[in-house]
């Protein structure tokens, strides 16, 4: 028999009145329970799916479980739910009809063990709403009732668990019913599911997410996160101050907590911020993802936050240190987002074991990016039980509603196993946006031919037009080993008047390539740019300069140590050269002499210019670049530091002149539209890690001028141990600004100036063949020539506007560039140490010099692999390391103290053991594998004494630095080495002898990058 009763609701108009609406409610003695333990099946009348018969008990959620956690309770592990109506009501009103349609998927998907209980329509459930008890509250009591009818429906043979977020709740209810238990969701997870890790990280990702939503002041309309002010509000609020735009940069370490946002346009000119500024969470991100270009609004002084000091491994940065944070630095909340830089993005989808599902036809999946800095992204596609099985996998993000945690995105392609080289190489291109797409037909076709039936030849036209350098000059290349493209070339000859003429002469790529053409790039050094100089035959002061065309003939292809070898008087290299192989004695002890002097010339010419410029204050900053050595059967069988030679140092300043007179000529003819490279000052607050150091071991660094920081850096040598000085530039380099192109028309003249190189203008126009940047300088060059002849400009130039544009995105590309180039790095790293023992190997075991102290650890430099990474003093299990008299380490109960530049760590036994800034320790490395991340180089420290080198290393340590082996420039781009890369790899081929154009895939892969603007710039984030 039914039961009538009236509900009252109160509804608001969206003119704000309150309309009180009566309906009737009619109350059944029997609702389907769809319970397998149903004493009156008949009587409950099952229609659709019953619960499993399997379970051990039955799960109720709470209304607010419901809510926060509906996600997790897709996870099809979780078997045996009951949804009350009540609940499933609370998320139809608060939550939205997106949600709602979330939950009835999941209550019709048959492959999900979960019910819907109409307790409001049951007789003994239904619970009328009491006078002054709010919703909440009469939610949780009518779910708590309905729970308790259930348990004694099934004649009390099924445990129930009720799980809810109210904590009143479970002291009311908690021990009220012998067979219902009342628990926290967490508490839950943590009993019956302890080895579901993807809902634990889930959980824990919601919890915190719940949080900040609590902690928010104002109401949240049942959204996850405000909704993003409207564009005008935006830009009024930024012109007047209110509001500051920058770029979000997410803490690769600490994902979830730490994000920070450099200022950039206006708001760095006009803010009196000197800092960044700090987003602490996600709710203050506010859907937001790393790159975005944001608006923030600051907070209020007295809720800044410091960002967190101590170590911490990015599988567990949400479960951050408990570590004291540093001094309370801005701190802001995004309110805006002017442009979402969404992009591809590579991603693991959960195991089998993790995977949850909803809907019939497809399935929901939570991936996990391959970026630390990306949120976990939910999409939905038909091959989830396929890509579960080791995939690494490209999704795009669709959108981030206000009312989502996460955002929603959908598959695109599968690009290949976890771990398999190749696959792994193709995550670092996806994750930086560089495309290796084939050339079209159209572009092969605009390639000049060149093949041994026809090879290529000088045409009569071009021999009437250049400067023929072929006969009157010895023009030779010094290039890495292996170097199959050869686009820079060095010539240096005694004129009639007793003056020296130093040319560098680099390929014409501009000829080859017409503006807007298919193609982008094709040359070889026969036809070449040069710029030769005259000097003063005893100051080298520069008389004049040439700018032109010309044809060259290479006499030498040298690479850097045989060149070095003729440097230093070792003429028995010389067999080691091909060109010197079928001479006859006398021809090769003339061509001999004749290199020797060049050699010799160009490098006491290279001096000079040096000393030049470091007395306007250049910089010499500390890399390192491994090289990969590969067996025969291309497996890595060792890594390799790179031997500094002054020979690098030779070549990099001819370069780095040429671009330097190029610069001055293009501005000079077009002062509003030519592409420089400038390198702002660094920030002096970059520089105060370097001044502590340098500090620590009694040395001062004054960074107020590069001519004062380079001078101190000079002076900061420890005679004991040489590494000292190479980590005090290597933290310079990191204090450094990103040097950056730009048009000419956009910046005033002052701020032209290279910090880096100290000159006032520079440019990049020595390596066309890899580089867009200077395949623009060259047509600039051209037409600068042509200006000086009053000949008319073939092509059109870009405008300022245009150059401005195309300079925005050629930075972008090079930042990939060395983003791709430094992962490349850590993979092959990785792969080299995979295989080997860390308990057996005698390479895992090396030594370490610290050059950071943390709250929890240090970070380490491993000159002979070239690795920097940190070592924790204290682990997860909060013991901390302890040396005894042998000086071996072990883990031990205990403390740690960290003070300026030394860290203590003492035991509960009174054993104590202190580390200092640049102590060397013995480390052991191993892999830490990821299957949805890169893998990484785990640093352990195994005593506090230094590591004794093996005899058969010695070899591959570096000898200490001479000031004039500083340089670093390890690539054909030598010019780029002042401001050196962290570390590099560069993969030794096989060694192509045939002086000519590049054959195979080789070129045409670097034809393609550069046709994509998506240039392989091998400088380093802080690269001239």
């Amino acid at each position: 028999m039914l039961q009538k009763r009236e509900k009252v609701l109160l509804l608001r108009t969206f003119q704000g009145r309150t309309l009180r609406i009566v309906r009737e409610h009619y109350l059944r003695p029997c609702v389907p329970c769809h319970s397998p333990l149903c004493p009156q099946p008949a009587a409950c009348s099952h229609d659709g799916k019953l619960l499993s018969s399997d379970v051990t008990h039955y799960v109720i959620p709470d209304w607010k479980v419901v809510q926060d956690y509906l996600e997790i309770l897709e996870f099809p592990e979780l078997k045996g739910i009951i949804f009350m109506q009540t609940a499933c009501q609370a998320v139809q009103h608060q939550r939205g009809r997106r949600q709602y349609n979330k939950l009835r998927n999941l209550l019709k998907d048959a492959r999900h063990d979960c019910i819907l209980f109409a307790n409001e329509f049951q007789q003994c459930c239904y619970l009328p709403r009491e006078r002054g008890e709010s919703m909440e509250k009469w939610q949780t009591r009518s779910i708590y009732n309905a729970a308790v009818w259930y348990y004694h429906h099934c004649q009390d043979r099924m445990p129930i668990v009720m799980v809810t977020e109210d904590e009143e709740a479970i002291q009311q209810y908690g021990s009220e019913t012998e067979g219902v238990f009342v628990i926290t969701f967490k508490n839950y997870l943590d009993n019956f599911w302890p080895d579901l890790k993807a809902a634990h990280e889930l959980c824990d990702s919601i919890l915190q997410s719940r949080r900040e939503r609590e902690n928010e002041s104002q109401e949240s309309h049942g959204k996850e996160y405000p909704e993003h002010l409207p564009l005008e509000v935006l830009e009024a609020g930024i012109k007047s101050g209110r509001y500051i735009q920058g770029i979000l940069n997410v803490n690769k370490h600490r994902a979830q907590i730490e994000a920070f946002v450099r200022l950039q346009g206006a708001s760095s000119k006009d803010s009196d911020l000197v800092s960044d500024i700090l987003i602490h969470g996600m709710k203050a991100r506010n859907r937001s993802i790393h790159g975005d270009v944001v608006v923030v609004e600051l907070l209020p002084k007295n809720e800044w936050k410091g960002r967190t000091v101590a170590l911490c491994e990015n599988d567990c940065d949400d479960k951050a240190s408990g570590e004291s944070p540093s001094e309370p630095m801005p701190t802001g909340r995004v309110v805006g987002i002017l442009q979402k830089n969404w992009r591809d993005y590579v991603v693991t989808f959960p195991s089998k074991e993790e995977v949850q599902s909803q809907g019939k036809n497809a399935q929901k999946i939570l991936v996990t990016p391959w970026d630390y800095r990306i949120p976990k992204i939910r999409i939905s596609t038909q091959q989830a039980e396929t890509l579960q099985v080791d995939f690494r996998v490209v999704v795009r993000i669709d959108s981030w509603e206000s009312t989502s945690v996460y955002p929603n995105g959908h598959f695109v392609r599968v690009l290949g196993r976890i771990g398999d080289l190749e696959g792994e190489i193709a995550t670092i291109l996806v994750e930086n946006s560089i495309s290796v797409i084939p050339f079209s037909e159209a572009q092969m076709c605009e390639m000049p031919v060149n093949t041994p039936e026809s090879p290529w030849k000088v045409s009569p036209e071009e021999e009437q037009k250049r400067k023929d350098l072929r006969k009157s000059h010895l023009v030779f290349s010094i290039d890495p080993k292996g170097c199959e493209d050869v686009d820079d070339t060095l010539s240096v000859r005694t004129l009639n008047n007793g003056n020296l003429e130093l040319g560098v002469h680099i390929a014409d790529v501009t000829h080859f390539v017409a503006p807007n053409s298919y193609i982008d790039i094709e040359a070889r050094t026969r036809y070449a740019v040069s710029i030769m100089w005259e000097l003063d035959k005893a100051s080298y002061e520069i008389k004049k300069v040439w700018y032109g065309r010309t044809i060259i003939r290479s006499a030498y292809k040298l690479f850097y140590e045989a060149a070095q070898e003729l440097l230093d008087g070792n003429l028995s290299v010389v067999d080691d050269i091909p060109e010197f192989k079928d001479l006859d004695e006398k021809s090769r002890q003339a061509k001999l002499e004749e290199l020797v002097w060049a050699i010799g010339k160009l490098t006491d010419i290279a001096r000079h210019v040096r000393a030049k410029r470091d007395g306007c204050g250049a910089l010499e900053l500390e890399g390192v670049e491994v090289c990969v050595q590969l067996d025969d059967k291309k497996n890595i069988h060792d890594l390799i530091p790179k031997q500094p030679l002054e020979v690098h140092e030779t070549v990099a300043e001819c370069m780095i002149l040429a671009n330097h007179w190029v610069a001055k000529k293009i501005w000079e003819s077009f002062p509003h539209q030519a592409l420089l490279r400038q390198h702002p000052p660094p920030h002096q607050e970059f520089f105060s890690e370097l001044r502590e150091c340098a500090k620590a071991k009694g040395f001062f660094i004054d960074t107020r001028s590069n001519k004062t920081l380079a001078d101190s850096l000079d002076n900061a040598n420890d005679p004991h141990d040489p590494i000292v000085n190479r980590l005090l530039r290597s933290m310079a380099t990191q204090a450094m600004s990103n040097a950056l192109y730009f048009s000419t028309g956009s910046c005033a003249e002052e701020e032209f100036h290279h910090y880096g190189l100290a000159l006032d203008k520079y440019t990049h126009f020595t390596s066309p063949i890899r580089r867009y940047s200077d395949i623009v300088v060259h047509r600039l060059l051209m037409a600068a020539i042509s200006k000086d002849k009053k000949m008319e400009i073939k092509g059109n130039l870009f405008s300022n506007k245009d150059l401005e544009e195309l300079c925005r995105h050629i930075n972008n590309r090079n930042q990939a560039a060395q983003h791709s180039q430094k992962q490349s790095t850590e993979l092959f790293q990785c792969m080299y140490f995979k295989d080997k023992d860390p308990a057996t190997e005698e390479r895992c075991i090396s030594d370490g010099v610290i050059y950071s102290i943390r709250t929890n650890g240090v970070l380490l430099f491993i000159p002979r692999f070239g690795i920097k990474g940190a070592a924790y003093l204290k682990n997860k299990d909060g013991l901390v390391i302890s040396c005894g008299p042998d000086s071996c380490s072990e883990w031990k109960p205990g403390s740690l103290q960290r003070f300026q530049n030394k860290i203590t760590s003492t035991t509960t036994d009174g054993e104590s053991v202190t580390f200092h800034l640049f102590d060397h320790v013995t480390v052991r490395i191993s892999i830490q594998a990821s299957r949805c991340h890169s893998d990484t180089i785990r640093l352990e420290i195994i005593s506090n004494k230094p590591y004794k080198i093996p005899n058969t290393e010695l070899i591959h340590q570096s000898s200490p630095l001479l000031k004039s082996e500083l340089v670093k420039e390890v690539t054909k781009s030598v010019e780029e080495a002042q401001l050196a890369q962290e570390v590099k790899v560069n993969i030794i081929q096989e060694e192509y002898q045939e002086y000519r154009q590049t054959k195979g895939r080789s070129l045409y892969t670097l034809l393609e990058e550069i046709r994509d603007l998506a240039l392989l710039d091998v400088s380093n984030n802080y690269g001239i």
